[in-house]
């Protein structure tokens, strides 16, 4: 075959010639491809690490193929499926909001909420960025985020109004981090809780 062998890349179906130069977009795609499968536990953190890194540094697309070669393929459908959004917004009054299962992360998330409880679970969320910004303007509830290894959050730019922040690291070893979550905005006659798995959220 002219130009040599063809490998399948990963990529929502594409089979690509070894030799192929790799593209910025090329090797943003490969490293989406790792989070999403470190997120269900295919790759370990230290596989997350050394292959991220391999792909941010390959320059063909056999190189960026050798690091999706044991996961499975990513189609069309489940990459429209996984779709992130830039902003999601949640805006309620006496009520609650859950994201639970196979929910896909945000890159940012504005939060209005009075008299209510608002619960982000992290455990089997579809994470495929690095980073969650929080912006809050709670009144009188709360947010409780439930955590999984690599999930961190920041609660260093939340303002706090007669309000508490409660967090507990969970028991797991220290792992490389999969996403930081960063809290701001102001919290009034509520409270911020920050788990890992347990008995929150049943």
């Amino acid at each position: 075959m002219a130009g040599g062998p063809s490998r399948d890349s990963g990529l929502p179906g594409v089979a690509t010639e070894l030799g192929l130069r790799a593209s910025h977009e090329d090797r943003d795609q490969v490293v989406d491809v790792l989070r999403v499968a470190a997120g269900d536990g295919r790759l370990t953190a230290e596989e997350l690490d050394e292959r991220v890194g391999a792909a941010l540094t390959a320059r063909t697309m056999g190189e960026l193929a050798d690091l999706t070669a044991d996961l499975p393929t990513v189609t069309s459908a489940s990459r429209g499926a996984a779709e992130v959004k830039d902003l999601v917004r949640i805006e309620q009054e006496g009520a609650s909001t859950r994201r639970g299962e196979g929910w896909v992360v945000p890159r940012r998330m504005e939060i209005r909420s009075m008299w209510g409880e608002v619960v982000l679970d992290f455990t089997q969320a579809v994470i495929t960025h690095d980073r969650l910004r929080l912006d809050l303007d709670i009144r009188g509830g709360s947010l409780k985020l439930l955590t999984r290894p690599g999930v961190v959050v920041d609660t260093d730019d939340l303002v706090t109004h007669y309000a508490k922040i409660k967090a507990r690291r969970s028991a797991a070893p220290e792992t490389s981090v999969v996403l930081r979550v960063e809290v701001a905005g102001e919290l009034h006659y509520g409270q911020v809780v920050v788990r890992p798995p347990g008995r929150f959220g049943r």
